[in-house]
């Protein structure tokens, strides 16, 4: 058996013998330091492509996160990290992470109690090495070549060149500071879309649809854009790059949301950006807080209840949900916003006080976006938010409790502007009858008494 132990310092990386690929029995130890050390990062490189710069290279990684170290295997391009074992399920460990490839042919990482936090899942399938292909591929194959294992088929928020995606397939990304919500790149029948994921609830906010309308079986990354193919080999459409140089990944950010292709800039000795979907940053569904809006200016400012110099700013951090019944809410509609956020129609042929009356008696929902179609859209969570100057016939409204009264806060603003309002309209109607009663009397009475004359 092969065995590598690789110590790292803190703040030290280390790196192991790159070779070509690794046979059954193989086993690469990284020991973890024993005491938390925020940033810390150790890495022992196993294989690499035979490529020009950059190319290829995978490691078994130990990274502190979380008051914790993170045990991983990973492939990078240069100092991109590409695929990792670890995209949708961290394996803790303490002591020592351990990369095994038994010779039963199951790939493995373990800890130092031969706890099992990841694997491959090819024992017995006649496995004899690991391989790193040109592509970016880790591959596991028996002795005729054939794959038994890959991670093209797991993929994370990354696609390669050459890659393919089937509509059984998609890439995910998880914003860093939230932990109950993920973004998803997405291959349908009709369209490619971006979602952004809410517990079952999920909103597109970007989508193509293809020129001809075929169904879509499978994209491939080329060098140059995104092609959408029907059938084995027939291509209907392709998102294009921008630019000259060959395309080496495409990316669905974990921070944005938004889809992009890269090209290698040797200039600049780093991955630039050759298309992005969104170019706009209140186009995006987390541009701002919840609560907040994305201004003409691309800035986030906080929803204003009343568009007044009076009253303050809704910069809410908490939670409304929960907060149901007509009697205890109501809907606020917001002049001049809506939201990117898409989904299917909770409701359709339905008024804008229907709309607003299912979200009331919805205590899941917080908001809702009305269309002129009669089409009724429901939220569980209020982002997404951008000012636009036209609405085209959407109408988005929010859920605010009724009658609170929070001093300079949103709905005592409201309140009081309908009260100015009311007692204003209803003293001028009050005027005009009283006004127009003391002239009927006044005119009656001069019309009913006698004319008298002056002597001389």
């Amino acid at each position: 058996m092969n065995i590598y132990v690789i110590v790292f310092l803190i703040q030290i990386l280390a790196e192991g013998y790159a070779i070509s690929d690794v046979h059954i029995g193989y086993q690469l130890t990284l020991a973890v330091p024993s005491a938390y050390t925020e940033g810390l990062s150790g890495r022992a490189y196993l294989m690499e492509t035979e490529q020009l710069s950059p190319n290829f290279r995978t490691a078994l990684s130990v990274e502190a996160i979380n008051e914790k170290y993170w045990c991983s295997l990973d492939i990078f391009l240069g100092d991109v990290r590409v695929w990792t074992s670890g995209h949708l399920s961290k394996f803790y460990t303490t002591e020592k992470c351990v990369l095994e490839l038994t010779y039963y042919g199951d790939l493995r990482l373990k800890d130092q109690n031969e706890r099992i936090g990841w694997r491959s899942g090819t024992s017995g399938q006649g496995v004899e090495r690991l391989q790193l292909l040109r592509t970016g591929n880790l591959v596991l194959v028996d002795s005729l070549n054939l794959i038994k294992w890959q991670s093209f088929n797991f993929p994370t928020n990354i696609m390669m060149w050459g890659q393919s995606l089937s509509s059984a397939t998609r890439l995910t990304s998880f914003p860093i500071n939230s932990s109950n919500l993920f973004y998803s790149f997405e291959i349908q029948y009709d369209k490619i879309a971006l979602y952004l994921n809410f517990g079952n609830w999920k909103y597109s906010y970007w989508e193509f649809r293809p020129s001809i309308k075929k169904n879509i079986t499978f994209v491939q990354l080329s060098s140059e854009g995104l092609g959408l193919f029907t059938g084995k080999h027939q291509k209907i459409d392709q998102i294009t790059s921008e630019g000259p140089e060959p395309l080496r990944f495409l990316a669905l950010g974990n921070n944005t949301g938004n889809l992009g292709l890269y090209h290698y800039s040797a200039e600049q000795g780093e991955f630039e950006e050759s298309y992005e979907a969104l170019n706009t940053s209140c186009d995006l569904p987390l541009a701002c807080k919840p609560y907040g809006i994305c201004t003409s200016s691309n800035m986030c400012s906080c929803i204003r209840v009343v568009e007044s110099d009076g009253f303050q700013p809704d910069c809410r951090a908490r939670n409304i949900e929960g907060l149901c019944g007509r009697s205890r809410a109501e809907m606020l509609e917001l002049r001049g916003a809506i939201t990117v956020l898409k989904g299917n129609p909770n409701e359709a042929n339905v008024t804008k006080e229907i709309c607003a009356n299912l979200c009331l008696d919805d205590c899941s929902c917080v908001a809702a976006q009305y269309t002129n179609l009669g089409e009724c859209f429901l939220y569980k969570f209020i982002r997404g938010i951008k000012q636009v100057e036209r609405r085209n016939g959407l109408i988005f409204m929010v859920k605010i409790p009724k009658g609170e009264d929070e001093g300079h806060g949103r709905h005592s603003g409201l309140q009081k502007w309908v009260i100015i309002v009311v007692g204003v309209v209803d003293g001028f109607i009050i005027f005009l009858v009283l006004g127009g009663v003391g002239y009927y009397i006044i005119r009656k009475k001069l019309k009913n008494s006698p004319i008298t004359g002056q002597e001389t």
